[in-house]
């Protein structure tokens, strides 16, 4: 069987893919000229504008259109996989809940994780204490309660140290951010949201699970995130269970930095 040679704007894509991959062309660096591009790969411009639509496509590049524009490396990060799983899931007709259901059998074990960390008093530590402090303090301001405690654990997860459990239940966890920032919005306009009696369980919920990762007590922090997810997620998801998943507006977010 003869195999067909890949299009030239394919091979020139996969040679500038693997140099972003690789750390050869950085976020935010230039690609050369289109000239000088043309040349060191000897192909035509349509084949070379082709090969840079395809990167573009993948989130790789930013091509700027203009006198002053060219093409811009940008470095994959969580949010884009947040975007096309996202994407994904919409296309599917997957719901809210089935995100919920997701998180509330993963994030337990990204805790497991963070308290098997050798350097978790340096690394897991400090940002889940400074976000504690920040939603004692915002307790009583349901909106800003929200928004921190999703970063707690947005945090929690992107600080597990498990790379691949970053990239996949992070995505999910903004997924979820998203829904449960537009639920709590809904819930405080209509009078409806959880009272300071319920937020502050939470809270406490969040300072033992600080306390069993200090320790390095993997079991109870994988157990007690289960059943704090067990209570956390059941008011957002009884409003919106049956919701189809949505992506837009994750784009341009950075990851664990919810806008405050």
């Amino acid at each position: 069987m003869q195999l067909h040679q890949p299009r030239l704007a394919e091979m020139v894509a996969d040679i500038l893919r693997k140099r972003i991959l690789s750390g050869d062309l950085r976020d935010g660096d230039a690609l050369p000229r289109q000239e000088d591009l043309m040349r060191e790969f000897t192909v035509s411009k349509p084949s070379l504008r082709e090969a840079l639509r395809i990167l573009e496509a993948e989130g790789l590049i930013v091509v700027r259109r203009g006198n002053l524009g060219g093409a811009i490396v940008t470095v994959p990060e969580a949010e884009n996989a947040a975007y096309t799983i996202g994407l994904v899931l919409s296309f599917r007709g997957v719901s809210y809940g089935d995100v919920a259901r997701a998180l509330k059998r993963l994030e337990p074990v990204c805790a497991g994780f963070a308290a098997a960390r050798d350097d978790r008093a340096s690394t897991v530590l400090p940002r889940l204490k400074e976000i504690h402090e920040q939603a004692v303090a915002s307790v009583e301001d349901p909106a800003m309660f929200t928004k921190l405690s999703r970063q707690f654990h947005e945090q929690l997860v992107s600080h597990c140290g498990n790379e691949s459990m970053i990239v996949i239940v992070g995505a999910l966890e903004a997924l979820w951010s998203q829904q449960e920032l537009g639920w709590a919005q809904k819930a405080i306009d209509a009078g409806d949201f959880p009272d300071l009696d319920q937020r502050e369980m939470g809270l406490r919920s969040h300072e033992r699970l600080i306390e069993h990762i200090e320790t390095g007590d993997i079991e109870r922090a994988e157990r007690l995130d289960q059943v704090h997810l067990e209570e956390s997620l059941w008011y957002a998801l009884h409003s919106a269970s049956g919701r189809v998943v949505e992506s837009a507006g994750l784009l341009g977010r950075s990851s664990g930095r919810l806008p405050i």
